[in-house]
């Protein structure tokens, strides 16, 4: 009998989170517009493919970084052979001096302060490693990205508590919500080691404005403890002033001279999001600590990033008339496909939270489940699985405080496939809201045919599962 050891075999790593289960349905029966037009959507993962064209004409424009030679002569074999976990020089001042592009160049970045990691999850994990011993807490406004659960405590040991937000003000932090979080860690007996918060936020699609930012700052001043943003998606707000980064904000000269807040602040990167290459594994971690610098490089030689890769990348960066141009138009392809979604489904009668940044919307359905609790949420979820095969993620699986809500990613997909998702969920609501109609009764049947499907997802009255 194999014997793994208790960490590998916990389910704390949420896979059976609903969230997950739809990707495996979909994986079942893909949608293929030739192969399988009948096939289910995929619209619960957040990839940008609306800009590969740029990508793949700057790489047949730039040959060399590509066959990894340099001024007509191969670097294959420096490449090849042992690299300090460090990184590139070279990559590392192309990816701070990208940074400051994306935030309109109102903020520098030093790359001596960065940390080179094996993606995002990698980054985020590894900062909570040098933050946080186990069984201490970090705070996260709700609704949250739900891998956060495995990337933040799976292997840490860290404890998540949520600080409750609400529709009824979109979403926004205050402060009665930051102290009633830090005051139910305290009643748990759980040390408050910092906040964590995406900004632009997944799954909202919104940007923390400069209050939030100042709110924030002042709560983790005052408690003495840290300010980790998750800026992963700054490549992708298709407003042109619509985001600040927490860097910027210590700018001001409230803070400007607080060195004790400012070692306190640190900021997770990637290239998944705003390039589309979650393929390429590519994250950071950006900190003004030294300790947690020199910490995270130390533990970053369990997750690097290939040589070869950050010379590639490099040479992308470093082309700074071709990175502008491209950040304009993955701005204006992204802020043109959530229109099309928005206007899709308000045609269909469905409203989106108000959002200006993400690869996703925020979607209201509400006024579709049967009942106001989570139950009939995932209920509806199943529905929408199975019957309209559009894999979305209901607002349990981001530990959304009221029921109802779903994520819905837009860009990684054709407009024509888009189209028909839009018609599928239509199709959906005429049905639905005419249930004498022929088409009502036929999708009763089939209902009634499928084989129940069982999920390890338990439910205390209308709370979120605690177990993702």
């Amino acid at each position: 009998m194999t014997m793994i050891s208790s960490l590998a075999g916990t389910n704390n790593h949420g896979q059976d989170s609903s969230y997950f289960l739809g990707w495996e349905e979909y994986e079942k029966n893909p949608y293929h517009e030739i192969d399988n037009p009948d096939g289910m959507i995929q619209m619960g993962l957040a990839e940008n493919q609306l800009c590969f064209d740029l990508l793949e004409s700057w790489l047949a424009n730039n040959p060399e970084p590509a066959s990894f030679t340099k001024n007509g002569k191969s670097c294959f074999r420096d490449l090849a052979l042992f690299q300090d976990y460090h990184g590139l020089p070279e990559f590392k001042k192309a990816f701070v001096n990208y940074m400051s592009m994306l935030r309109g160049n109102k903020v520098t970045f030093d790359p001596s302060k960065l940390v080179l990691t094996a993606g995002a999850t990698s980054a985020n994990e590894t900062l909570i490693f040098c933050l946080a011993n186990p069984g201490e807490a970090l705070l996260l406004p709700t609704p949250y990205y739900p891998g956060f659960d495995r990337d933040l405590k799976w292997r840490t040991g860290a404890e998540i508590v949520p600080i409750k937000c609400s529709s009824y003000n979109g979403y926004k932090i205050t402060k009665s919500n930051l102290e009633e979080a830090y005051n139910s860690a305290q009643r748990q007996g759980l040390k408050v080691k910092g906040v964590l918060v995406t900004n632009p936020s997944n799954p909202l699609g919104t940007t923390l404005t400069k209050e939030e930012i100042t709110l924030l700052l002042t709560f983790v001043s005052t408690k003495s403890i840290h300010l980790i943003s998750d800026e992963i998606y700054a490549g992708t707000v298709f407003t042109g002033s619509g985001f600040m980064s927490v860097m910027e904000a210590l700018m001001d000269k409230k803070w400007a001279n607080n060195k004790e807040l400012i070692e306190r602040v640190h900021i997770v990167s990637s290239l998944s999001k705003d390039l589309g290459l979650p393929g390429f594994r590519v994250g950071a971690i950006y900190s003004n600590d030294p300790l947690v610098v020199s910490a995270a490089t130390k533990m970053s030689s369990f997750g690097l990033i290939s040589a070869q890769t950050q010379y590639l990348l490099a040479g992308l960066l470093s082309d700074v008339k071709f990175m502008n141009y491209y950040i304009g138009q993955n701005q204006s392809r992204l802020k043109s496909r959530h229109s099309k979604l928005v206007s899709g489904l308000k045609k269909a009668g469905i409203n989106c939270l108000d959002s200006n940044s993400g690869l996703f919307c925020w979607v209201d359905l509400k006024h579709l489940l049967n009942a106001p609790t989570f139950e009939a949420e995932i209920e509806l979820w199943k529905e929408i699985v199975y019957n309209v095969k559009l894999n979305i993620s209901p607002g349990s699986s981001c530990h959304s405080a009221e029921p109802g809500w779903f994520r819905v990613c837009f860009a990684n997909m054709s407009d024509d496939t888009l189209d028909l998702a839009m018609q599928r969920i239509k199709d959906y609501i005429d049905v639905k809201f005419n249930k004498n109609s022929h088409h009502a009764k036929r999708n009763a049947r089939r209902m009634r045919s499928l084989s129940k499907w069982v999920f390890r997802l338990s439910f205390d009255g209308d709370k979120v599962p605690e177990e993702r």
